[in-house]
């Protein structure tokens, strides 16, 4: 299943990572049809236990980047793409996905900081952020005034680092 997840995850990944980086949008239209036909495959090709692989991957996408979402850290187009990736590669897969993601995540964002002129705001308010519950307003996730991100780039070079890894 996952030989044959390769060429429509590079296809969504690609156009996702496009939309992401020119419109700061992942566009519904793109994947919510694939999360639908991973289930569908992985049905396909296993049967019911596919369907349920698939459906733990896409659960446990909506999962992770939904809290991330929640805090104001993550897009919601980013938590759906995630979900759709869920649905192809299920959620053993999914995980290294999300830690490679991680990894690359942030180099990207240290990166975008350094050639962006905010590196030393980047670790401004970090520790209060983390520790101290007393100076969140400035230092929240949310906060408007933060740099964006575009962040299908890390999940695209995650989720194909993770099809290397198995």
């Amino acid at each position: 299943m996952h030989t044959f997840a390769w060429w429509p995850t590079v296809v969504v990944l690609s156009v996702a990572t496009f939309t992401d980086v020119h419109n700061r949008r992942i566009p519904n239209w793109l994947v919510l049809p694939f999360l639908v036909a991973g289930i569908v495959v992985s049905a396909w090709f296993r049967g019911w236990h596919g369907v349920g692989q698939s459906l733990e991957g896409a659960g446990l996408g909506l999962l992770i980047y939904g809290v991330l979402f929640w805090m104001g850290g993550m897009g919601a187009g980013d938590v759906k793409l995630c979900a759709a990736i869920g649905a192809w590669i299920g959620p053993m897969q999914l995980l290294i996905a999300l830690v490679m993601t991680g990894l690359v995540g942030g180099l990207m964002a240290l990166a975008w900081a350094l050639f962006g002129g905010f590196f030393k705001e980047l670790f401004e308010h970090t520790g209060d952020l983390v520790f101290s519950a007393k100076k969140r307003g400035e230092a929240v996730l949310s906060n408007p005034l933060r740099r964006k991100m575009p962040y299908a780039p890390a999940i695209a070079i995650g989720t194909l680092i993770s099809f290397l890894a198995r």
